[in-house]
């Protein structure tokens, strides 16, 4: 992980901040909050979540529009209409000036030209509309609840990552800790191999040392130089992914102790405070809302609207002396939809009854993890007991073979292997502290023990 973090970074070639060096972990801690790219994103994320909820809240306000149309026609039903609208229309525009008014013929029979074939007419006409909805059976309230629990629910994943990020700023601090103690401990081998070559060299010369020993500490000597560097790559690679966490180049840290406290644990704030517990509890809501908001598809939706224009031939021409008004309210209430409506209500009902019981689950999971976790700890805490006092004995071991091979009562084969079992040692030593300290990290993140966004 830490390499696919180091590469991804040099990839994308990001630019970092300024330098650091003596880096305290509270210092990165804060570092991390301010600079971390991805919890920059999932702040954003909250902030569209916000402006979704202020978009829902905005519906209960109706929705006022102004609008300007302008228009030509020569249609004999718009002309007409443009006429009326304008409050312009005439009896000559029905055709009565071609009429026979004397009575010798009749007049209904004829298609008076003036209303069929009307000359073409310009129309500009400016309206304001407001339309507000009255009642929605609860339906919009519903949704605006809704669109706030998702708002709280981007809070809590930003929670989440944020406890995600201090775990890995953590657990970096101690791997390069515990890498620079394995560093130092590699030197101390080195030299001990480098003297005790020394040694070889000087009783080859005596006669009391053949080449093959000679050769084979020097093999010995190879072998752990090149852990030696591998060590040494290896800590570069958690700077690097340090400093793609802090979005900083990290050059060197305050070297923290080696073993993380644990933290204690309540199973009661457990339960209060564990992100994923809160998140099922808030979508246990969630899903409750969507109940009520089908309830609301059986009952009648009821909306007012009004309407004032001015309309004209030119623009804007005597506005006040040719507007006009409309208000009313509409009542709308669906009787039959083939059932979708109640399909659609046990569907929710299903879905609240399902998230209650995964509510439940994660509660019982996340108690069954802290405490396996616990577990896990004490585990690692006896592990390392017993790898101390291994070394310990293992260092002991080794220097006395040492000694004995230099009265001539021992191999320098027999020494080496001596070595190689107090650096094996070491290397479990390490290891399950680095596991431990896993463990912690891991535990205070279930625990909600980290810094508040």
């Amino acid at each position: 992980m830490i390499l696919k973090k180091s590469l991804l970074l040099l990839l994308l070639n990001l630019p970092l901040l300024a330098s650091v060096e003596n880096l305290h972990l509270d210092r990165a801690l804060h570092m991390l909050k301010e600079n971390n790219l991805e919890l920059k994103i999932s702040r954003f994320n909250e902030q569209m979540k916000a402006y979704e909820a202020k978009a829902a809240e905005g519906q209960n306000y109706g929705k006022l529009d102004l609008s300007l149309t302008g228009m030509r026609s020569n249609d004999a039903g718009n002309v007409f209409g443009f006429k009326l609208q304008s409050r312009e229309a005439t009896f000559g525009d029905f055709g009565f000036a071609e009429f026979d008014m004397t009575g010798a013929t009749n007049p209904l029979p004829v298609a008076p030209n003036a209303l069929n074939y009307p000359g073409a007419r310009n129309y500009y006409q400016t309206k304001i509309s407001y339309m507000l909805p009255l009642y929605t059976g609860g339906k919009l309230t519903e949704y605006g609840r809704i669109t706030k629990a998702m708002q709280a629910m981007s809070k809590y994943d930003t929670q989440k990552l944020l406890n995600e990020k201090i775990f890995q700023t953590k657990k970096a601090f101690y791997d390069i800790s515990l890498i620079q103690n394995y560093i130092y401990n590699l030197s101390k081998i080195i030299k001990n191999i480098k003297h005790l070559e020394e040694i070889i060299q000087n009783m080859e010369k005596e006669g009391y040392a053949k080449e093959i020993d000679a050769l084979e500490v020097q093999a010995r000597l190879a072998e752990a130089q090149s852990m030696y560097n591998q060590a040494k790559l290896n800590k570069d690679l958690a700077y690097q992914f340090l400093s793609f966490l802090l979005n900083t180049e990290v050059k060197s840290i305050h070297k923290v102790n080696e073993m993380a406290s644990m933290p204690k644990v309540h199973m009661n704030d457990v339960e209060n405070n564990n992100l994923d517990i809160q998140k099922a509890k808030l979508g246990l809501k969630v899903t409750q809302m969507a109940v009520e908001v089908e309830k609301a598809n059986y009952l009648p939706t009821v909306g007012a609207f009004g309407e004032y224009a001015s309309a004209d031939n030119t623009l804007w021409n005597e506005f006040t002396q040719k507007d006009s008004y409309t208000v009313g309210v509409q009542a709308k209430w669906n009787l039959f939809n083939g059932g979708v409506d109640h399909a659609n209500l046990e569907k929710a009902k299903v879905n609240y009854l399902k998230v209650q019981d995964q509510l439940a689950l994660a509660k019982s999971g996340i108690a069954l993890k802290v405490k396996k976790l616990q577990t896990e700890i004490l585990s690692k805490n006896a592990n390392v007991k017993s790898y101390r006092k291994q070394l310990q004995f293992a260092r002991k071991v080794y220097e006395n073979y040492s000694s004995r091979y230099k009265e001539g009562i021992t191999s320098i084969t027999d020494v080496l292997i001596k070595q190689s079992k107090e650096l094996e040692i070491l290397l479990k030593l390490l290891t399950v502290k680095n596991e431990r300290n896993t463990k912690i990290f891991e535990l205070n993140s279930i625990i909600n023990a980290g810094e508040n966004i």
